[in-house]
């Protein structure tokens, strides 16, 4: 236990700005989600910043566009940027067609209204397979909305689907100043960032050089802010940001709060698939007594699921390479399931997918984020995360409602058992995973995943 006290007062002395728990609102669905976005765009008085992977062009993606356009119609002077991936937007779905992707919308819209607005894309490496723009919040004057969601029908529940994530509004001026000083400072700025609303863009190649410069800034970088004095009515929030697999303080910081874990630790993410250090600190935490719980989706429930009854694809096989991941950890993890000092929890509701991810430490802090805690995110992509400081259990009802409602759908394992194994997959599954084994190709795949 002694190593982590330790670590606690590493995340202790993090710098933090004050924050009074009333302005920290969290939203429980997709259907708040959006209609809160819409609310707050609508009622806008100086700037809006999105950052998001990707805007789509669908009806949800349109739906926040045109708000924005409207936005700034009635107020020109209105500081609105979308800040968007470049590769991302520039492409169309995994499996469509060739086409000019969402940029072709962005163009569309930038024609048709008198006051344009900047759709800005972000190229965090030359290609998008070496890592994206995972940023998230919305910086909407005052308030920051943070979620792990981008911008189309699914995650905005526009028609009978969802996807399910975490969602925050948070009313602190200096955390929005400090998050729009870093998206206009070091991203807007870059001469690799350029706007996608233009008839002509320059090539990815052309951009090389400018790329490797906003990369190199970007695993330098950190969030300013003067840090506050946290008062006994207050709680303490501490943005963060990461890039890279070297000096990367996202990292570091995420797996020193799992390591001050002396009692509980929550986990959710998506794709069940941790990074070395993180799996080594979840055994450590189970070694000293924690009391681990983890969420993750079921096969089923993630976005890249496709049913045995459609038409096979290669992208349908990484649903069950996250369960192989999930199952062996299972096993690995037999004793501490059986004693109850393990939980793992499978999400699964209707057709919908699942989505979220964070961290909650002994009822005392509270990480959201959109990092998808896996090899991918720690590094490839550019992240970042809010930890929130709640010693005195401020929000400790709140966080409560929201751990409730994400197990709400969940089916707890009782042993490895429960979870489906290779050689009841489909066919064509059995022989993909196979394959990538014959190879060796398994460990190198798990790093991109």
């Amino acid at each position: 236990m002694d190593s982590a006290i330790a670590n606690r007062q590493i995340i202790e002395q993090l710098p933090c700005i004050a924050h009074k728990p009333e302005n920290l609102e969290t939203l429980f669905d997709a259907n708040s989600f959006r209609e809160r976005l819409y609310q707050e765009i609508k009622s806008a008085k100086e700037r809006i910043y999105l950052v998001a992977l990707y805007l789509q062009d669908d009806e949800a993606g349109r739906g926040v566009l045109t708000a924005l356009y409207e936005a700034k119609q009635l107020n020109p002077e209105l500081d609105i940027k979308v800040l968007v991936d470049w590769h991302r937007a520039q492409r169309g779905l995994i499996g469509a067609s060739q086409s000019d992707g969402n940029a072709a919308l962005y163009r569309e819209y930038a024609e048709k209204y008198t006051h344009k607005i900047d759709v800005l894309g972000v190229p965090v490496r030359n290609r998008e397979v070496f890592g994206v723009l995972h940023l998230k919040g919305f910086v909407i004057d005052d308030k920051v909305i943070y979620s792990g969601a981008s911008l189309n029908d699914v995650y905005l529940a526009q028609h009978d689907r969802y996807r399910y994530d975490r969602y925050h509004v948070i009313k602190n001026e200096k955390l929005a100043n400090s998050m729009a000083q870093f998206i206009i400072d070091i991203l807007v700025s870059s001469n690799a960032v350029n706007c996608l609303a233009q008839p002509e863009r320059p090539d990815t190649k052309s951009l090389k050089t400018a790329i490797r410069d906003l990369r190199s800034e970007l695993q330098q970088a950190i969030y300013h802010f003067e840090p506050d004095e946290i008062k006994d009515d207050e709680v303490g929030l501490t943005p963060l940001i990461g890039l890279g697999k070297r000096k990367n303080k996202l990292n570091q910081d995420i797996c020193t709060l799992i390591a001050s874990a002396q009692s509980e630790l929550t986990i959710c993410t998506p794709y069940f698939n941790f990074p070395r250090m993180v799996s080594r600190e979840v055994k450590k935490a189970l070694k000293r007594g924690v009391k681990i719980t983890i969420v993750v989706g079921d096969k089923t429930a993630n976005d890249f699921y496709i049913p045995p009854s459609e038409p096979f694809k290669t992208i349908a096989g990484l649903p069950y390479l996250y369960e192989v991941n999930l199952r062996n950890f299972a096993k690995h993890n037999e004793a501490a399931i059986a004693h109850r000092q393990l939980a793992i929890h499978l999400w699964k509701h209707d057709n919908n997918s699942f989505h979220l991810k964070g961290l909650w430490v002994d009822r005392r802090y509270m990480l959201v984020t959109g990092n998808n805690l896996n090899p991918r995110a720690w590094k490839l992509d550019l992240e970042n995360a809010i930890l929130i400081h709640d010693k005195n259990q401020l929000l400790a009802e709140q966080q409560q409602q929201e751990l409730d409602c994400i197990l709400e759908h969940t089916q707890l394992i009782g042993s490895y058992k429960q979870i489906e194994k290779i050689d009841n997959y489909p066919a064509q599954v059995k022989k993909l995973i196979t394959r990538i084994r014959r190879v060796k190709a398994d460990h190198i795949l798990n790093q991109i995943l």
